[in-house]
């Protein structure tokens, strides 16, 4: 820091300044406060003052922190001659030399930093130079290192070679020894055929069986292969050959009798439990043919495969005592409980060969495979005989159901073995294929059994509705049938339970086309096959049941032929034929009512199958191209038959109910209905008796039409019937005549008819009859007005001209001339 002595003259004392007061943590505030403290001590003063308090003293102050004078004191300093700053000239002289010291301290300052930057720019040159002799080291020292990194792995490689080299040899060299050990045994074996006494301890010791087991193999090895690469033709090869086929021959024999021993020994170790003895033995016998006599003859020593006992309490748990009959669901029950037996006895089995075999899953597969070959196949060939298709067994005793039955049940169970076989392990067995191949015989033969099994449910089926239809004819006897009361019920009518059955017995045999097929091919085959079944079934059998109902109809039309008598009949003959008639129409009408129970049946049993194929047999066959569409035809043409049946029936049926509606208008019909005298009485404005007899027959005979036929068949039946009653009621009427009065019944006859085929629900008809009541009304005008009912209707002039001429008075009114330019203007 700045010092100078205390002296009012400071102009002449210089100051002291140095440059370290301008390093570290300089302060400019700090240099010119101790620059002027000394001349300015009342400043320092006045300044703590105005720090102190604001506003005292007549003072105020600065912004910038310098004090100013009030008013009064400015006005007093002017009047006054002592100076108001008289530092002031100290202080400029103080500046003036603290500059000059400034400047003499920036020469300096400037002077040495000059030399410093010579001496950095020439300490920088050394560096420099330095640097670049180190880089030129380094350089050599880093090309030294690769010299010697390549020294070294060519040293390395050199060493390994070496040292393959000797490994090499040693191997030669062991390879060597061993050979002269193999040759010395080989040298054994060969000095006479058949001699084993004078062989090495080696092949005696118990101890070294392991050792002597696998030296006699490659003893064996070795000699195969040499008389294998033999020439016969030169004759030292073939003496070396014929000298090592000695020791071949004695090898065999040695190692026939090791495995026996061997053998021996793993069965005395097996028969204690002793498993660290049996496994010994197995890593030893696996030198010998991969171990397979060792795997073969533990397999074959089971207990299940050897035990009599064993076998006869499979064939009792499974198919029962001897003599009695098994039914499928004790077999099913049967091969459960024997296959979990066999699983479980697998399963023990298989802790044994993991604790044993080096090659368990070897061992394993050979136990599975003898397990189903053996075992299972012996229990499948006494349970599953099959029948001849030419002679098949009675339904008494089963039929080929049963044996159908007895097959699904064992594949399904043995199916379920053999993925319980495969989870406890199998090895490399295909254990499902050689389960499907236990089944082949039976599989590939399966569709004609099913087939001949449904063909032969059917004719049971069949033979036992014929004796119930004969136990019940036998019952009721032939009072009824003189009456003609029980043609009909004399046949047996279809059942819709009985269509169930069938379809039942096809859902079946669906389950097991289901189970036998595997491939969607062979299943659309087998199920389409097994569908065409059901459809011959219910086409047979609802063709048959019309065709019996249609006989019934044939046999009410015979009795009504026989009953038509002419006239000029005796009173007496007259009542007998008309009971006779009577009789015939309760015939036809029975039959009426059985044939429309028949179509209904017919209708709803056809539905049945409809249904049954399309929730169970469409999706089996959708997966293969043109199966679906084939069975649709298929199914058409089968009910083809039925359908012809019943049109043909239906003919029949409308034949029947003509018939009896003629009868009863012959019978009921009076002449004097039509042509009632003129006596002055009201006119009877009811329907004739024949009208209300007809009306009532057709509303009771037809109401079996209506429950039996629905949608266009029970539209085309009541159309053609009310056809028929039209044109059969046109000709009935031809045979009578007619006056107003008559007409007047007529009338109202022909608008009860018309409110009866109203229920037809046939427009064609009830226009018919509408025209008819039109017609009708050529009985009522009087014969001038008979013109102008035609005038609206040219269509009915045909039939009105014959109507016309039923007229009473057609003659009398000459209405043939009247009308004959009417009848020549429509023509």
């Amino acid at each position: 820091m700045p010092e100078r002595s205390k002296s009012s003259s400071v102009s002449n004392l210089p100051l002291i300044l140095d440059i370290d007061d301008f390093k570290g943590d300089f302060s400019f505030d700090a240099l010119f406060g101790n620059l002027v403290n000394e001349l300015l001590p009342s400043f320092q003063e006045e300044e703590a003052d105005t720090a102190g308090g604001h506003g005292l003293g007549g003072t105020e102050a600065l912004p910038n922190g310098h004090a100013r004078a009030s008013s009064d004191a400015a006005k007093f300093a002017q009047g006054d001659s002592i100076p108001l700053f008289p530092e002031v000239d100290a202080l400029l002289s103080l500046f003036k030399d603290s500059c000059k010291e400034l400047i003499d301290l920036r020469k300096q300052v400037d002077g040495r930093l000059h030399n410093l930057k010579k001496e950095v720019s020439t300490q920088d040159a050394k560096h420099r130079k330095t640097l670049t002799e180190l880089e030129k080291g380094v350089d050599g020292l880093f090309d030294s290192f690769a010299r010697l990194d390549s020294r070294i792995s060519s040293v390395g490689q050199t060493a390994a070679k070496i040292g393959d080299h000797l490994q090499s040899a040693d191997a030669q060299r062991e390879t060597a020894s061993q050979t002269i050990e193999l040759v010395k045994y080989l040298m054994e074996f060969n000095s006479s055929p058949g001699d084993l006494m004078e062989l090495s301890p080696l092949f005696s010791d118990d101890s070294r069986v392991a050792e002597a087991a696998s030296i006699a193999q490659k003893l064996r090895s070795f000699a195969e292969e040499d008389i294998a690469r033999a020439v016969p033709s030169v004759v030292g090869s073939a003496t070396a050959s014929r000298g090592l086929e000695v020791a071949v021959a004695n090898l065999q024999e040695y190692c026939n009798e090791l495995e026996n021993r061997l053998l021996s020994r793993f069965d005395a170790a097996s028969q204690r439990r002793e498993l660290s003895t049996m496994s010994e033995c197995a890593k030893i016998l696996s030198q010998f043919n991969r171990g397979s006599s060792a795997m073969q003859h533990y397999v074959a020593t089971r207990p299940m495969f050897i035990d009599v006992e064993i076998m006869n309490s499979d064939t009792r748990l499974v198919l029962g005592d001897q003599g009695s009959q098994a039914s499928p669901s004790n077999v099913a029950r049967g091969l459960s409980s024997l296959y979990k037996e066999i699983t479980d006895t697998v399963r023990k089995e298989a802790a044994t060969i993991m604790a044993v075999f080096p090659s368990p899953n070897d061992v394993m597969s050979i136990l599975v495979q003898r397990v189903l070959e053996q075992r299972v196949t012996a229990l499948l060939d006494k349970l599953l005989l099959k029948p001849s298709l030419v002679n098949p067994p009675p339904m008494e005793e089963g039929g080929l159901l049963l044996y159908l039955r007895m097959l699904a049940v064992a594949y399904e169970k043995t199916q379920e073995l053999a993925r319980e076989l495969r989870a406890v392990g199998c090895g490399d067995l295909d254990v499902e294929g050689l389960t499907e191949s236990l089944f082949s015989s039976h599989v590939d033969e399966y569709p004609e059994h099913e087939q001949a099994s449904l063909g032969q449910l059917y004719q049971a089926k069949l033979d036992e509705l014929r004796a119930e239809n004969q136990n019940v004819s036998d019952s009721t006897g032939t009072i009824g049938r003189s009456k003609g009361t029980s043609v009909a019920s004399s046949h047996q009518q279809i059942s819709v339970a009985v269509v169930t059955e069938f379809v039942r017995w096809n859902e079946e045999a669906l389950t097991r086309c289901t189970l036998f097929s595997s491939q969607p091919a062979t299943l659309a085959a087998n199920v389409k096959a097994v569908f065409t079944c059901l459809l011959d079934q219910v086409s047979q059998y609802i063709t048959d049941g019309l065709e019996r109902a249609r006989d019934s109809l044939t046999e009410a039309a015979a009795m009504r032929e026989r009953f038509v008598l002419g006239t000029n009949l005796s009173r007496r003959v007259a009542a007998a034929a008309a009971s006779a008639a009577e009789a015939a129409a309760a015939a036809g009408e029975s039959s009426f009512r059985s044939f429309m129970v028949a179509v209904q049946r017919c209708g709803s049993s056809v539905a049945i199958v409809q249904q049954y194929f399309a929730n169970s047999i469409s999706r089996l066959l959708l997966p293969v191209d043109g199966a679906h569409a084939a069975s649709c035809e298929e199914m058409a043409a089968a009910m083809s038959s039925a359908e012809g049946a019943a049109y043909k029936g239906l003919q029949q049926c409308i034949e029947t109910v003509m018939a009896e509606v003629e009868r009863l208008l012959s019978a009921e019909q009076k002449a004097t209905e039509y042509r009632s005298p003129d006596d002055g009485m009201a006119p009877d404005h009811r329907p004739t008796n024949a009208c209300t007899r007809v009306v009532a027959y057709l509303s009771r005979v037809l109401e079996a039409a209506f429950t039996a036929l629905e949608g266009l068949n029970k539209q085309a039946f009541l159309t053609e019937l009310g056809n028929r009653l039209y044109k059969g009621l046109l000709n009935h009427w031809q045979k009578f005549t007619f006056n107003p009065s008559g007409g007047l019944r007529l009338k109202r006859d022909i608008t009860e008819y018309g409110e009866f085929v109203r229920s037809f629900n046939a427009p064609s008809v009830d226009e018919k009859f509408e025209l008819l009541g039109i017609l009708a009304n050529v009985f009522i005008v009087a014969p001038e007005s008979l013109s102008s009912l035609f005038e609206g209707t040219p269509s009915i002039r045909k039939d009105a001209q014959r109507f016309i001429q039923l007229r009473e008075d057609y003659k009398s009114a000459k209405l043939a001339s009247r009308l004959s330019s009417l009848w020549s203007g429509s023509s």
